[in-house]
């Protein structure tokens, strides 16, 4: 199973009612076909009155084995439904690479 399979799979646990994960890894300075940056856009209703870090700090709890060892990076973008109307449905793009060995 890939690494952002098993990263969707996790993440179902949540309950979203909009879940995805995106493989950004050829945004960055890695091999071809690398599963090590990803972004992760979650709306669930599990996220209700709890601040952005302890939303983070959920993702993170679940996604230990993944953080400990294949991913290098976690964009997370983690809404309630009510936010997520607000908002339009829609998640900020990702930053171009600032080169992380580039010249």
């Amino acid at each position: 199973m890939s690494v952002q399979a098993r990263i969707e799979d996790t993440l179902e646990t949540l309950e979203p009612s909009h879940v995805t994960v995106e493989n950004e890894s050829h945004m960055h300075n890695v091999p071809a076909n690398s599963e090590t940056h990803f972004k992760v856009t979650l709306v669930s209703e599990h996220f209700a009155g709890l601040m952005p870090v302890k939303r983070h700090q959920k993702v993170y709890a679940l996604l230990a084995d993944e953080l400990a060892g294949p991913v290098h990076a976690l964009a997370l973008h983690l809404y309630t439904p009510d936010e997520w109307q607000v908002r339009g449905e829609a998640r900020p793009d990702s930053p171009n690479c600032r080169g992380g060995g580039r010249s």
